[in-house]
């Protein structure tokens, strides 16, 4: 008697094509979403054509004059706007960024204060190290109020915004003392809120998907603008503050002080961070 052994049913090649297509389309997803996670942070709205898009690096000559005759405008002593969400809070009930001194008071021949000076709600040592060096506004603030016939007129105000998952928070002080120049100061605080750590302006550039290079011809484009307008104006017998082109400071990876906001990148080299100085370049992309 013969025995018939059932044989096993063979795939056949198109089911096997089919397989291998799942598999790798679920690998590629993956690593996708690994990327879009922890690098790119990709807007899936945006992605999909739900939202408008942002417009870093594609500004007109017009836009980008216009967001600079804008630029006082921003500080507003606040928060242009609260996206996302942060667990690490240290006071829940209070804002990302909160003022959390503010004096305007006045003495004839001796001060003229106006002050609102913000303090970074967030649970972190780094962030800690930041409200560290803010309190110098209020030390400055002190000093002044307990002058006499120094005639100072200073002002600190402040504009923080959280977009991309990054929080932004950039303050300025105007100081004037008796026959002492005007110094104008600005100081910027950025933080990655999704990895709870400082972020810089090349992982910025990154993060939006601009070229360093580019970036850094743009900027050298601009200072050497500026140069060459005061060295005009010195011609004509002013008294300008002098730029040094070759100077490392304006690397992208020396650039301390910038801005991120509503689809803007605001880069400012204010010479008055290092002497008595109003004098200031701004960098929009």
């Amino acid at each position: 008697m013969k025995v018939v052994v059932g044989e096993e049913k063979a795939f056949k090649k198109s089911e096997i094509a089919i397989y291998i297509t799942i598999i790798v389309v679920c690998i590629i997803s993956i690593i996708i979403a690994f990327y879009v996670q922890f690098y790119a942070r990709i807007d899936i709205g945006r992605m999909l054509g739900f939202e408008k898009e942002t417009s870093f690096g594609n500004k007109t000559e017009e836009q980008v004059q216009q967001l600079k005759t804008d630029f006082e405008q921003l500080f507003i002593n606040g928060m242009e706007n609260t996206e996302g969400q942060v667990s690490k809070k240290k006071e829940a009930d209070k804002p990302l960024v909160y003022t959390r001194t503010q004096k305007k008071e006045s003495k004839l021949n001796s001060y003229d204060v106006e002050v609102n000076i913000p303090y970074i709600n967030i649970d972190n040592p780094k962030v800690e190290e930041y409200n560290k060096e803010i309190e110098s506004f209020e030390a400055k603030t002190n000093d002044i109020l307990n002058s006499e016939n120094r005639n100072t007129i200073y002002t600190v105000e402040y504009v923080a915004n959280v977009q991309d998952d990054i929080l932004s928070l950039m303050i300025r002080s105007n100081l004037k003392e008796g026959a002492s120049a005007q110094r104008v100061i600005i100081e910027t605080f950025n933080y990655d809120l999704r990895n709870n750590k400082e972020i810089s302006l090349e992982e910025v550039l990154r993060i939006r998907g601009l070229q360093k290079q580019e970036m850094q011809q743009k900027i050298k484009g601009e200072i050497e603008i500026a140069q060459k307008k005061v060295e005009d104006l010195k011609n004509l017998g002013y008294n300008i503050y002098s730029r040094d082109i070759s100077n490392d400071k304006y690397k992208i990876e020396n650039s301390k002080e910038f801005y991120l906001a509503d689809g803007t990148l605001y880069i400012m080299y204010a010479y008055g961070n290092e002497t008595f100085t109003s004098e200031m370049d701004l960098i929009i992309i």
